[in-house]
């Protein structure tokens, strides 16, 4: 198997384990190049910390019964770079915020492979 689908595996694992768990943080989990996630539960979304050296990325998906919303941020050291939300005008179904934490954990990961 290729380096990149081990690597891949190892994130997609990471994730599910995570979804899995049905409170509270599932211990952080380092990547191979050092990335570390966190991902948290927070009612009917989730937030995902994930940080490698100074540089840090987080996401929250807050769902309530009439929307959602999806805050992003990105820092070095203590320079943000990326502080953005948006908002759904409809809840995010479960499975919507798993697609958006993995899609998001996987694009963090593919920056930093790439540096």
């Amino acid at each position: 198997m290729n380096p990149k689908a081990v690597t891949l595996l190892g994130i997609l694992t990471v994730v599910i384990g995570a979804m899995s768990f049905a409170s509270g943080a599932w211990s952080s989990t380092e990547t191979d190049d050092g990335l570390q996630i966190e991902i948290t539960r927070k009612g009917a979304g989730k937030q995902v910390v994930l940080s490698q050296g100074a540089k840090e990325w987080f996401m929250l998906i807050e769902v309530t019964p009439e929307n959602a919303v999806i805050l992003r941020q990105e820092k070095d050291h203590e320079r943000y770079l990326v502080d953005e939300s948006e908002t759904h005008d409809r809840p995010m179904t479960a499975d919507d915020v798993d697609t958006a934490i993995t899609d998001y954990i996987n694009s963090v990961k593919t920056r930093v492979q790439k540096k």
